[in-house]
């Protein structure tokens, strides 16, 4: 019955790109584990941790299409839920170092160590198990949303109010996470990685499984969201968009549709933070950065946000250009994304996928209606030959 209803919430658009994201999580890690390094096809491992990184980004700016651009609520504190995600399964990878830290302390953390902890806090239990980090990395960002949301939803908090409070949340996580007595490494975060699920975390091999499960979890979202998007609760949710205050008045409980796409969309974005910290070896409170959320905004604005396809296509362009751009001209990236963004909202409103969709339909209804006029000439041509 579920398998029923996410295949006929797919179009073909959908299907394309979940096939690509499958096609891609087989065939980069083929073309870098099966070929050879003077090889014309040969991806090389950094690039796969390159394209593995811009993947979960493309599942944060997903999280994030989900509540700005189908229900209207203009988050700027995404980046809280992504890095959360990502410090709890940072916080795994730092108990699977045991005694090989630079302390040779088989319980506690180097940065532990070194500030004279002497004891492993409580909240840091049970990160020694894979499972229980998995739990987390969804369960600790979906509890964040659902406090937050019930509390602001309640409050009928809406629009830019609502923007800067996430984003008040996010730099207060931001000062937090910067002091020593937190526990989570202060200023330096948690690096220095070792195995995950036992695996060298810096084998090539490990790199490839870790951008096809980037890839995989990306495509299941894809279609989990689309499912959502697309179902009678959908629906209402873009209602709300649309027309709050006539929606409330139809009787439906707004505060409690908007919860549930806010704390859905916080725990995909958590899954994101998991996925990347392995990708990129560390974690810390730089990734709470108010900005960081505000290029999210800018990713799915670029690719179109409430397409479901275009935050994807967009968080790739831009961090593509990105590593282009940075390595080329450094000092102009902020200005070239600034600019990239005001030129987008004044010429493309719908983004790059957005505007194509809408340029597809236009030129398929004149096509129509060129053939319905053909044909009402050819019906019209035929009593008269006839005569």
């Amino acid at each position: 019955m579920i398998t029923s209803f996410l295949l006929k919430s797919l179009d073909r658009s959908i299907i394309a790109v979940v096939a690509i994201l499958l096609g891609l999580a087989i065939a980069v890690p083929a073309l870098n584990l099966l070929t050879a390094p003077d090889h014309p096809l040969h991806v090389p491992t950094y690039l796969v941790s390159l394209f593995g990184k811009y993947l979960t980004y493309a599942l944060l700016a997903l999280a994030l299409d989900l509540v700005w651009g189908f229900c209207g609520i203009l988050s700027l504190g995404h980046a809280a839920f992504f890095a959360l995600g990502g410090y709890a399964m940072g916080m795994y990878l730092m108990r699977q170092i045991g005694a090989r830290g630079s302390y040779g302390n088989p319980l506690l953390p180097d940065f532990m160590v070194f500030l004279n902890w002497k004891e492993l806090p409580w909240f840091w239990q049970g990160f020694d198990m894979f499972w229980f980090a998995a739990l987390m990395v969804v369960l600790v960002p979906g509890l964040l949303a659902f406090v937050f949301g019930w509390f602001a939803f309640r409050s009928r908090v809406n629009g830019v109010y609502l923007s800067i409070i996430t984003q008040a949340m996010t730099y207060a996580l931001l000062l937090a996470f910067f002091r020593n007595d937190m526990g989570f490494g202060g200023n330096n975060g948690l690096t220095d990685f070792k195995d995950i699920l036992g695996f060298n975390i810096q084998a090539a091999g490990t790199r490839a499984a870790l951008f096809s499960a980037s890839a995989l979890t990306l495509a299941i979202c894809l279609v989990l969201t689309t499912a959502i998007v697309r179902s009678k609760y959908g629906k209402v949710l873009v209602a709300v968009r649309d027309a709050e205050s006539r929606t409330r008045f139809l009787g439906y409980r707004v505060e409690h549709i908007k919860l549930f796409a806010f704390t859905v969309s916080a725990m995909m974005a958590g899954i994101a933070g998991a996925l990347y910290v392995p990708q990129v070896g560390i974690i810390n409170p730089g990734e709470f950065e108010p900005g960081n959320s505000i290029e999210v905004v800018i990713w799915t604005a670029v690719g179109g946000r409430g397409t479901l396809i275009g935050p994807i296509v967009g968080a790739i362009l831009v961090n593509g250009g990105k590593s282009i751009f940075t390595a080329a001209f450094p000092e102009f990236w902020l200005f070239a994304l600034g600019g990239l963004f005001v030129l987008v909202t004044l010429f493309l409103p719908k983004g790059v996928v957005g505007t194509a969709s809408a340029y597809l339909a236009r030129r398929k209804a004149h096509r129509r209606a060129a053939d319905a006029e053909r044909a009402r000439n050819t019906l019209v041509a035929e009593p008269m030959a006839a005569e």
